[in-house]
């Protein structure tokens, strides 16, 4: 069903742990996870969490592993990441088919590919930069210029400070095309504890504009936790 093919990319800005916590999430929800990673995304992510990729032919039992155990890892439970609330009643049922980024065989690459959205997160200004021109010179920006044309959701995480003009003005033309754009600022008033919390925050967002259910937070107006 298209309602469960949820398309995330991965590229080379700062935040690998909102990545894998939201394909850990998504996943969670039983989504068909359509993956594309940049090769700068892998770097950051060996520098970050100090854990790799697979390769893109690995199996969706190989990703769903490597998420699981990274969010598990030393650094991830240092930072307290627990698992998804919805794992205690059922496992994941969701599956991961990764793409290379010159493949434009994919199924994402073309509009006739149903889809209920796509993720860049975290997304590099280059990334950017490139999909507010329509440059389509890999398949992340092929992808994303796909979701601006037929008019589905798109979502933005850009992770930079400070931002100049040039990348102001890329962000309020995306915006202007139809896509979200969602830095990833996390807010104060759940009463974060631990990194975990701040990043859960930005996932839960996301998640919110995919319509997905989840209970990472309590949202304003609700009595926030003290665990």
């Amino acid at each position: 069903m298209s309602a469960n093919n949820v398309v995330l990319a991965i590229t080379g800005a700062s935040g690998s742990a909102y990545a894998l916590r939201l394909a850990q999430l998504l996943l969670a929800a039983g989504k068909n996870l359509h993956l594309v990673v940049s090769g700068a995304a892998r770097q950051v992510m060996a520098r970050e969490l100090a854990a790799e990729f697979p390769r893109n032919g690995a199996s969706s039992e190989e990703w769903t592993a490597m998420i699981e155990h990274t969010l598990a890892g030393p650094i991830a439970s240092a930072w307290g990441f627990c698992p998804p609330a919805t794992s205690n009643a059922a496992p994941s049922h969701g599956s991961v088919r990764a793409y290379g980024t010159s493949d434009y065989s994919a199924g994402i690459a073309s509009g006739s590919f149903r889809t209920s959205g796509m993720v860049i997160c975290p997304c590099s200004m280059g990334t950017l930069s490139a999909i507010a021109t329509g440059a389509s010179t890999n398949l992340i920006q092929r992808a994303a210029d796909v979701h601006l044309k037929e008019r589905r959701p798109l979502v933005l995480v850009p992770r930079e400070t400070p931002l100049s003009l040039i990348q102001l003005e890329n962000m309020t033309r995306l915006s202007q095309a139809g896509a979200t754009i969602m830095p990833s600022m996390p807010g104060f008033y759940h009463r974060p504890m631990r990194i975990a919390d701040l990043v859960d925050f930005v996932v839960a967002r996301i998640l919110d504009h995919l319509q997905v259910e989840h209970t990472l937070m309590n949202r304003w107006g609700e009595e926030p936790s003290l665990d």
